[in-house]
């Protein structure tokens, strides 16, 4: 008798932590916080309201001055932005040295570098 109590304890405790906890996620249930609405959500909450980032389909790379398309760049960030850029060594050369090559530096403007221009 003792152990079917235990059980039913135990029992009712995952049924609570299921229903009200962490749990209700497994059960379909959303984060009453989160900006990210599930599928078929209607009201003001909606995906109109929600924020999300989207990359531009194509950016400037800001090391060579190619136009190239966000999927197939190689991203850094910096300073709370996303830059693209067109191959590893135009990468590496931006993160060695980013502030050289962002528009808030006085001396910003492309640099050549030697897999684009032989």
């Amino acid at each position: 008798m003792e152990t079917a109590f235990y059980f039913l304890i135990w029992a009712v405790m995952i049924f609570l932590m299921m229903r009200m906890g962490c749990g209700k996620h497994v059960m379909g249930h959303n984060h009453t916080g989160s900006n990210r609405p599930r599928t078929g959500d209607t009201g003001p909450d909606t995906v109109k309201d929600a924020l999300y980032w989207e990359p531009p389909a194509k950016d400037v790379d800001p090391v060579c001055g190619q136009t190239v398309s966000t999927s197939q760049a190689k991203p850094s960030v910096f300073a709370g932005r996303v830059y693209y850029l067109c191959s590893p060594a135009c990468r590496e050369a931006f993160e060695a040295a980013p502030d050289i090559y962002t528009s808030d530096h006085p001396q910003a403007s492309p640099v050549k570098v030697g897999h684009h221009y032989g």
